[in-house]
C-alpha cells in the first residue's frame, strides 16, 4: 500500500462505547480513515462491499453469529486483514486459527490511551499483511499427548542431549509457530519461544500449544530448567534470557526496558543464547513486523548456530525474517509448514 494512501478501516463491535472509543482513537491518526462501522457480523457482511475497508477490527463475541464462525465463512471470499479486539478469552486463538492476523485486548478505563496506541500500530501493520486462510481444519486435541499431525516423525535420537532451540515471532506468529511445533516429536531438544502478545495471553497460548503438540509446552517461569521435550513460552511483559549454570541451562524472566520495541524481545532471547550457550544452538525467526530478532539471530550465527528464517511467501508479514535474511543472519529459508523438517534434518546431522 502506498504511504500516501489512507488505510480504510471498518470497526465491527456491538458495544457503542467500544465502537466510539475505537473510531475516535483510530481517526486521530493521519494515515487512517474509519470508513464505517457494523454492530454485528450480519451488519458487517452487508456493509463490506460498499465500504471496501483495507482492515477490519472485530469483537469476537457478538449477538448472532460470533466472530469466529463469521471469519470461517467470510475470509475465504474476502481475504481482508482482521484485527480482533477482545477481552481475555481463549476464543481469540480460535479466531486467529481461521485467518485473523492479530489481536489486542479490550482495555480497562485507565488504559484506554495505551490501547489506542497499540491498536493503531496493529492497524498500520495489518494494512501490509497477507491473510492466510487454512485449507483444512486444525487437528483436534487428543488425550495423552498423541500425535496431532499426519506425518510421523521418529525420535531425535541422533541429536546430542545438549541442543537449545530459540524461536521468535510476532504478527501472524501464533499460527505459524503452531505449524512448526505440531510437526515436531515429543523428545525435541529444549526450546524457548518469544511471541509478541499482551499480558495474560501467553499462558493461554502455551496451554493451547500443549494440547495440540507432542512435547510439553508451558509459560516460562523464572528459574525454569530447559530440557529435552520441553518448550517454554516467554511470559508477556518480561524479558526472557537463557542463563548457564554449570552444565545446565535455565530461564531468566525479569522486568526490563523494551528492546527493539518489545517486551519480551526476540533480540534479548537470541543475544542471551549467543552469549551464554556453549552447546549446539538453532535459531528460528518467523513472521512479524519490524526487525526484532534479526540482530540477535546474526549474533547466534556468528557463534556457530544453525539459523532458519521463514520465507516471504508463507509470512503474514515478512518483516523480522526479511531483515534477518538481508543482514546475513539466516542460513536457510523455508515455509512455516517446512521449517520443522528443515530443523529435524539438521538435528539428525549433529
Amino acid at each position: 500500500m502506498s504511504p500516501d494512501k489512507k488505510i480504510r478501516v471498518m470497526v465491527v463491535d456491538d458495544s457503542m462505547v467500544a465502537r466510539s472509543l475505537i473510531i475516535k482513537g483510530l481517526s486521530a491518526h493521519p494515515r487512517i480513515e474509519v470508513v464505517g462501522y457494523a454492530v454485528n457480523t450480519l451488519d458487517a457482511r452487508n456493509k463490506f462491499q460498499k465500504l471496501r475497508p483495507d482492515v477490519m477490527t472485530m469483537d469476537v463475541e457478538m449477538p448472532g453469529m460470533n466472530g469466529i464462525d463469521f471469519l470461517k465463512q467470510f475470509l475465504p471470499e474476502h481475504p481482508v486483514p482482521v484485527i480482533l479486539v477482545s477481552t481475555l478469552d481463549l476464543k481469540v486463538f480460535d479466531a486467529l486459527s481461521v485467518g485473523a492476523v492479530d489481536f489486542v485486548r479490550k482495555p480497562e478505563s485507565s488504559h484506554q490511551a495505551e490501547f489506542i496506541t497499540t491498536l493503531t500500530q496493529k492497524v498500520l501493520v495489518a494494512a501490509t499483511a497477507k491473510v492466510r486462510v487454512k485449507k483444512s481444519p486444525e487437528a483436534a486435541p487428543v488425550p495423552g499427548k498423541a500425535p496431532v499431525s499426519a506425518a510421523f516423525h521418529p525420535p531425535v535420537n541422533a541429536a546430542p542431549d545438549k541442543v537449545l532451540i530459540g524461536l521468535g515471532a510476532s504478527t501472524g506468529g501464533t499460527e505459524a509457530t503452531l505449524e512448526v511445533m505440531k510437526r515436531l516429536p515429543e523428545d525435541i531438544p529444549g526450546m524457548l519461544i518469544v511471541q509478541h502478545m499482551p499480558p495474560g495471553f501467553t499462558k493461554m497460548y502455551a496451554e493451547r500449544l500443549n494440547r495440540l503438540c507432542r512435547m510439553e509446552v508451558r509459560e516460562a517461569q523464572h528459574g525454569d530448567e530447559i530440557h529435552r521435550g520441553l518448550a517454554l513460552i516467554a511470559p508477556a511483559d518480561y524479558q526472557t534470557k537463557v542463563v548457564r549454570i554449570g552444565n545446565r541451562y535455565t530461564v531468566s524472566c525479569a522486568p526490563g526496558e523494551k528492546v527493539s520495541g518489545h517486551r519480551p524481545s526476540v533480540d534479548v532471547l537470541f543475544r542471551s543464547m549467543a552469549e551464554n550457550v556453549q552447546c549446539k544452538m538453532v535459531g528460528i525467526i518467523m513472521t512479524g513486523m519490524g526487525q526484532d530478532g534479526a540482530d540477535g539471530l546474526l549474533s547466534m550465527r556468528k557463534r556457530g548456530a544453525y539459523t532458519i528464517g521463514q520465507d516471504e511467501e508463507s509470512c503474514v508479514v515478512y518483516g523480522m525474517p526479511g531483515v534477518a535474511h538481508k543482514i546475513g543472519a539466516v542460513i536457510t529459508q523455508a515455509s512455516c509448514e517446512d521449517i520443522a523438517q528443515v530443523l529435524l534434518r539438521h538435528l539428525k546431522t549433529l
